[in-house]
């Protein structure tokens, strides 16, 4: 499917790619926002979208890098990051509520990132969504605050990784301490 503009509001359109399920059950699927690394939306990250499509979720792949150059771009949405608030989180916002308030969705939507966007699918975890998947994304300062009322986690980190050295031991964890699934 051909890219579209997701509305922001107060910031604008915002890029996406979707990819819809063709398994629908009583004419409806969850979705899925899939969170792109710091390269932005690069054709892996659509492949993994249309996977999870394949899969029976209606998947959308936003481009969190797209409103300026790519280090402006970079270094705002870092920034949002750690601060925990931002034009990204309001993207990433628009773009679960886009999925969810579809005629044809179930209402439900997860998260899935990788990297950066791993990282935001922690911090977005007590945002709205039903489940969130991390890839090797990088802990929030503020665990226990991102996890606090928290969606079911998922998260995987490379043992070998020496940037995220102990990385998935601390975050299992805080999720036991907060009592997150």
């Amino acid at each position: 499917m051909p890219d579209l503009i997701i509305d922001v509001p107060s910031l604008g359109g915002l890029p996406a790619y979707f990819s819809p399920t063709s398994q629908r059950q009583d004419g409806r699927a969850p979705g899925v926002v899939v969170l792109h690394e710091a390269f932005g939306l690069t054709e892996d990250i659509r492949d993994i979208a249309d996977q999870f499509s394949a899969r029976g979720y209606d998947a959308l792949a936003p481009n969190l890098l797209s409103y300026g150059g790519q280090l402006r771009c970079m270094v705002s949405v870092f920034r949002a990051l750690q601060a925990g608030a931002g034009r990204p989180f309001a993207e990433i916002t628009a773009s679960r509520l886009w999925l969810a308030e579809r005629a044809d969705s179930t209402g439900h939507v997860g998260i899935a990132g990788f990297c950066l966007g791993g990282a935001f699918a922690l911090v977005m975890a007590n945002r709205g969504f039903q489940a969130s998947a991390a890839q090797y994304g990088r802990l929030p300062k503020n665990l226990a605050g991102a996890l606090a009322g928290a969606c079911p986690v998922v998260a995987s980190y490379g043992g070998r990784d020496g940037t995220l050295t102990g990385a998935a031991q601390r975050l299992e964890e805080a999720l036991q301490a907060a009592g997150v699934p």
